[in-house]
């Protein structure tokens, strides 16, 4: 196993079982534990559920609604695409890696079983179902290594392919950059399941510096830039960004998901702490 990898390993599963990260309160609404509201009754409810004392008060039955406490299906879904293979502090693959992790030992942690897959040009699956440790090594071992310069991205694909794939509701995390997402939409898969974005990128991406004359290439297509990156072109390319995450942003919100933005300059874990609370 590469020393890196090992390292992001024993890292990411020290700070998980020495980390309070919640529980698996999910937001599906059924019979559990935890109390989430009152609400009028309606027909048809269960009657079991009503209570009597706000009932009398009210002059009007009132059912209690509870957190569903139910054992999760958790999917890890990594885009891997050539744009990855790219970092100033480390590479986003590497960060990318990480976060996998983090997220595989949290369902270990609190007894859900998650699968993983690699997304790009199609879904391929990496794990089964799984609690065990062997599957969080095999996963990241798999991501850690995959050669992915020249992979391109086909996100229209990829909701189609998670949706027919995975039967059960589950929680889908899609972890990227998130870059070209022209294709992106998400409602259809977000009303089957529980999508969580997270954005992955490199300072760099967004804001460049002037380097003057330069031989660049895309890992993802191969284009070759042979030219000068002056203030006007790094003008128009972080405008282009702007856009691309505007419209990202928003779609985002119009379906409710949940999303967050970590660098490969941060230590992820506590923004990932800020999200799954």
């Amino acid at each position: 196993m590469n020393h890196n990898l090992r390292k992001i390993l024993i890292k990411t599963k020290r700070q998980v079982f020495s980390e309070n990260i919640g529980n698996n309160s999910t937001l599906l609404k059924g019979e559990g534990y935890d109390f989430l509201e009152l609400k009028e009754y309606e027909y048809g409810e269960d009657i079991k559920n009503i209570d009597w004392v706000i009932s009398a008060k009210f002059k009007k039955p009132y059912v209690k609604v509870f957190h569903a406490q139910r054992e999760l299906n958790i999917s890890i879904v990594p885009i891997l695409t050539g744009s990855v293979y790219f970092g100033t502090k480390k590479f986003k693959q590497e960060l990318i890696t990480e976060i996998c992790s983090i997220l595989a030992y949290s369902c270990i942690k609190q007894s859900d079983p998650f699968s993983s897959y690699i997304a790009n040009e199609n879904l391929q699956l990496l794990t089964k179902k799984s609690k065990r440790n062997f599957a969080v090594n095999k996963m990241c071992e798999e991501i850690f290594n995959y050669k992915s310069i020249g992979k391109q991205q086909k996100i229209k694909t990829i909701c189609e392919e998670l949706f027919l794939k995975i039967k059960k509701r589950s929680t889908i995390f899609l972890i990227g950059d998130f870059f070209d997402i022209k294709e992106l939409d998400l409602r259809t898969l977000n009303k089957k399941h529980e999508i969580i974005v997270i954005i992955v990128r490199d300072r760099f991406e967004e804001k460049p510096a002037n380097l003057g004359n330069v031989n660049l290439v895309d890992p993802a297509n191969g284009y070759n830039f042979d030219g000068n990156i002056n203030n006007s072109l790094i003008k128009k390319y972080e405008k282009t960004v702007k856009e691309n995450d505007h419209y990202l942003y928003e779609h985002l919100q119009k379906c409710s998901i949940r999303f967050v933005k970590i660098y490969t300059h941060e230590e992820p874990l506590a923004k990932l702490l800020r999200l799954m609370r």
